[in-house]
């Protein structure tokens, strides 16, 4: 197999040992593949890349969060942009926490780490009493990094984080999600002539993979009947002549629903872009939007260097916000990043650095204009909260509530 036949030309070639772990992997998927009778789903396919057990992007040793292609990073999120997103996002969760009358957090995807040690720093300083923080982490070589950056903290909050291996049958707190979804499986199927199919992964003559759609008929292609019924509804949206590509997100919807039922009492906020059903299966939106990042490079090959690239898709929240509350969760909100965060206050915790201190206050107000911005993260970027023996609504979502368009 050509190791680079989807190798786009703008994109710089993985060091030999990466080349080797990729090699590694892409030969295992091409076995499942092979033990799978010559077809994978799409969102088989996607799991075995991203979490494979120590090969995966998502389970092995590859460096994903940074600010610069330059440090092997391949993308920046919130955090890592600016600690007065989690000093903010602390507030939110400050006021959740006593609501509830709980005293426990658990983060999913921690990243490095910035997050958690921003939350904790907040909180404390909120005069809020945290009991325990645990985190969720699949990747080794994360976990290393959120120790390294939560020890920093000193003891005594350093002392409440716990790492996590498998989530509680019950849990009575918070619960954050920061762009965990978009990182779950999608299912992709792609209508041509008026007819829907299963796009999912073979593998051709030189040993590449390669979408190949299947007939939903096909016993390899069938569906559930979540997914049917949402394809039958697209098609009411859509040109019924035209071609089109739709992501489905059962294994997203399918976490939520654990997550919520899971929690007991309090409430679990999700964070990242996306769109509900009505903006997300947009006519002019015919190729999907999945989407992979490498070295700070967006392309579209799911295909290239497996085990080293990130492979997402914007989140369909409809479906997110459906899963949480047929658990009997309450929607307790959804709406903006912008709108959220100005809610909880980052106006005015930008507002406690000093302008005439140049160095420090130009940058964080050039971090918070990308986070709120429109153009930026501000729009695209979504909040959605579930939750438990709450009432009423919190200060992040009494403006600007968006669950009427889900």
């Amino acid at each position: 197999m050509n190791q680079n036949a989807h190798e786009p030309a703008s994109l710089p070639v993985p060091a030999a040992d990466a080349l080797d772990a990729s090699a590694a992997l892409a030969a295992h998927i091409r076995e499942a593949i092979s033990q799978a009778g010559g077809w994978l789903p799409f969102d088989r396919y996607m799991e075995l890349a991203l979490y494979t057990p120590a090969l995966g992007y998502y389970s092995g040793g590859a460096r994903k969060f940074g600010r610069r292609a330059e440090d092997g990073s391949d993308f920046v999120t919130a955090p890592e942009l600016s600690p007065l997103f989690a000093q903010t996002l602390a507030r939110a969760l400050a006021q959740a926490l006593t609501a509830s009358g709980t005293s426990r957090l658990i983060e999913f995807g921690a990243g490095t780490g910035r997050l958690a040690a921003g939350i904790l720093s907040a909180l404390d300083a909120l005069g809020i009493p945290l009991q325990s923080y645990a985190i969720v982490e699949l990747s080794g070589e994360l976990r290393e990094r959120q120790r390294a950056t939560i020890d920093a903290l000193g003891g005594a909050l350093a002392s409440r984080v716990t790492w996590l291996d498998a989530l509680p049958d019950h849990f009575e707190g918070v619960v954050i999600g920061n762009e965990v979804l978009d990182a779950m499986p999608i299912a992709l199927y792609a209508r041509t002539a008026g007819v829907w199919r299963a796009r999912g992964v073979s593998v051709d003559e030189a040993g590449a993979f390669r979408f190949d759609d299947r007939p939903l008929d096909a016993p390899e292609g069938q569906t559930g009947k979540e997914d049917a019924a949402l394809l039958a509804e697209i098609d009411t949206q859509i040109d019924p002549g035209g071609d089109y590509i739709a992501e489905t997100h059962s294994a997203a919807a399918a976490f939520t629903r654990t997550v919520c039922s899971m929690l007991v009492r309090g409430a679990a906020f999700f964070i990242d872009y996306g769109f509900p059903r009505g903006e997300y299966y947009h006519p002019q939106r015919s190729q999907g939007t999945l989407m992979c990042h490498y070295r700070h490079r967006a392309h579209g090959d799911p295909f290239l260097y497996p085990g080293l690239q990130d492979i997402t898709a914007h989140v369909e929240f409809t479906r997110i916000a459906e899963a949480g509350v047929e658990t009997g969760a309450d929607l307790l909100g959804y709406t903006s990043q912008a709108r959220f965060l100005m809610n909880a206050g980052i106006t005015e915790a930008l507002g406690e650095i000093d302008p005439n201190d140049v160095a420090r206050f130009l940058p964080a107000a050039n971090a918070v204009q990308k986070l709120m911005s429109e153009a930026e993260m501000g729009e695209l970027f979504k909040v959605i909260a579930f939750s438990r023996g709450i009432d009423g609504a919190i200060d992040a979502f009494a403006r600007g509530d968006r669950s009427h368009t889900l």
